[in-house]
C-alpha cells in the first residue's frame, strides 16, 4: 500500500500538527506500508524541493505571492494540485490522504479525478472554526458561512472521511453527510516517543527556582482559545489556598505578550513562570517537573467539537491532568478518574478545583496509572493506525493478509 499525504506543512516544523502527521505517518511505515507527504504553499520556502526529515519524504510546493481573499486561495489550490499532480506521477500512490484545512482537500481533488484515485479527508478543525478561536474570523460572518460551505462540498466529494474526534463526526452528520464514509481516527501519542518518563529533573527545577513547590504547568500554544488569562487571574485564589503553588507556561504564541503584561500586574506575579518555546527533544524534562497539567480552553465552538492532543501527551507522561470542562476535554478525560474537570471561563472555579487536587495527593498515583492506561489501551497509534487499513483497503479493492488488516477497534468516545 503506497500512501501520499497531502499536508498544509509539515517538519522539520514544529506544531501539534506536524507532530499528529508524524505520528501518523511514522506508524503506518512500522505497519509496511510505503508513505510520502507533500506539503502545501502555507509550509514556507525550502532550499530542497523534496528532503527526507526524520526517515519521511517530504515534497514541497514553492510559496505562491500574496493577494487578497477568495483569489489568493485560488492560486493555492491551483500551485499545490500542479505540485501534487508532480508528485503523483513520481511517487504512484494508491491512495492519497489529504488533511485539513480544506484546501488542501481541494487541490487533492483536482488531482484524484483527474489520475482516478481515491481520496480520503482527514479533518482535525473546521477551518472556519479554527478562525474563530485564533481570533482570525467571527462566528456567523459572510466568510465563515463560505467556509462551511465549501468544507461541506468537499466532504461530500471526497471517497471517505477521518476526523479526530465524535464532536466533529456529529457535525458533519448534522450536514447530511453519509455515516458509512465517516471514521474516526482520535488524537494519540506515539509510545514510541511518549512512552517513557523521565525521572523528576531536579537541576531544571532547582535552576527555576521551583524546589518545594507544587507546580501547575501548561505546555503549548498560547492562543486565545487556550484559556491561558483564566488561569494566571486564577492565579491569586490558588497562592492563597496553596501558598507553594507556582504556574509555568512552556511555549509561545499570539497571546504572549498580552499574558506576560498580565502576569506582571499580578499581585503574585513571582509565582508565575514564562520560560518561552523549547525544543520538542526538551519538552519531557518539563514535563517531568509538573504536578498538574492544566487546560483551561474557553468554552466556543471550536473547543466543544475538537479534543487537544496536549492533555493525552501529558497522561502518557503520567501526569496529572486537569482541564475546563468543554466537548473536547470531555472526550479524553473522566472526571475525577483521569483528571479534573473545572468550569471554562470561570478562574475562581478554576483555583478551587486545582486546590482541591493538589490537597488530595492520595489519590495522585491512582489518576497517573489509570491515565496512563487509557492512553496506551484506547489513544496509542501503533493500534490506532488500525482504524485506517479498511478504509484504504475499501477504495483499493486490496485484500487484507491473514495477519493484517484487523477490524478497527471501536473508539470510546
Amino acid at each position: 500500500m503506497r500512501i501520499l499525504h497531502i499536508l498544509d506543512h509539515g517538519l522539520p516544523l514544529q506544531s501539534g500538527y506536524t507532530f499528529r502527521t508524524r505520528a501518523i505517518l511514522k506508524s503506518q511505515q512500522r505497519r509496511g506500508w510505503e508513505v510520502a507527504a507533500v506539503t502545501g504553499p502555507r509550509n514556507g520556502a525550502r532550499d530542497l524541493a523534496q528532503e527526507s526529515v526524520d526517515g519521511i519524504d517530504f515534497y514541497r510546493t514553492e510559496p505562491v505571492p500574496e493577494t487578497i481573499s477568495p483569489f489568493g486561495e485560488l492560486r493555492e489550490i491551483r500551485a499545490f494540485a500542479r505540485r501534487i499532480d508532480q508528485v503523483v506521477a513520481e511517487f504512484k500512490p494508491d491512495v492519497l490522504h489529504a488533511h485539513s484545512p480544506v484546501l488542501d482537500a481541494l487541490a487533492g481533488l483536482r488531482v484524484a479525478k483527474r489520475r482516478k484515485l481515491p481520496i480520503v479527508y482527514e479533518i482535525r478543525a473546521f477551518w472556519e472554526d479554527a478562525a474563530v478561536g485564533n481570533g482570525t474570523g467571527t462566528e456567523g460572518s459572510l466568510r465563515y458561512r463560505a467556509t462551511r460551505a465549501l468544507e461541506t462540498w468537499a466532504v461530500k466529494r471526497v471517497d471517505a472521511v477521518a476526523v479526530i474526534c465524535d464532536g466533529l463526526r456529529r457535525d458533519l452528520l448534522a450536514r447530511g453527510v453519509d455515516p458509512a464514509k465517516l471514521i474516526v481516527s482520535p488524537n494519540g501519542v506515539d509510545m514510541s516517543v511518549f512512552g517513557a518518563p523521565l525521572p523528576f529533573d531536579q537541576a531544571l527545577a532547582d535552576s527555576l527556582g521551583l524546589k518545594g513547590a507544587e507546580v501547575i504547568g501548561f505546555i503549548g500554544s498560547f492562543y486565545d482559545y487556550e484559556g491561558l488569562d483564566d488561569l494566571i487571574a486564577a492565579m491569586p485564589l490558588l497562592v492563597a489556598a496553596r501558598p507553594q503553588a507556582r504556574l509555568v507556561l512552556v511555549g509561545g504564541g499570539p497571546m504572549e505578550a498580552a499574558l506576560r503584561a498580565q502576569a506582571a500586574a499580578s499581585p503574585v506575579a513571582a509565582h508565575i513562570h514564562f520560560i518561552g518555546r523549547v525544543p520538542h527533544t526538551e519538552v519531557e524534562r518539563y514535563y517531568s517537573i509538573v504536578d498538574v497539567l492544566a487546560y483551561p480552553r474557553k468554552h466556543m465552538r471550536l473547543t466543544d467539537l475538537v479534543t487537544p492532543l496536549k492533555p493525552l501527551e501529558a497522561m502518557a507522561q503520567r501526569r496529572l491532568v486537569a482541564a475546563s470542562d468543554v466537548g473536547g476535554h470531555r472526550e479524553l478525560i473522566r472526571d475525577g478518574d483521569t483528571g479534573t474537570l473545572f468550569p471554562p471561563d470561570d478562574p475562581a472555579g478554576m483555583a478551587r478545583a486545582l486546590a482541591a487536587l493538589l490537597a488530595d495527593r492520595d489519590s495522585w498515583a491512582g489518576r497517573r496509572a489509570r491515565g496512563r492506561a487509557f492512553v496506551e489501551a484506547e489513544r496509542n497509534w501503533a493500534t490506532n493506525i488500525e482504524r485506517y487499513a479498511p478504509v484504504y483497503q475499501k477504495l483499493t479493492g486490496a485484500m487484507p493478509s491473514p495477519t493484517s488488516w484487523p477490524s478497527p477497534p471501536v473508539p470510546n468516545l
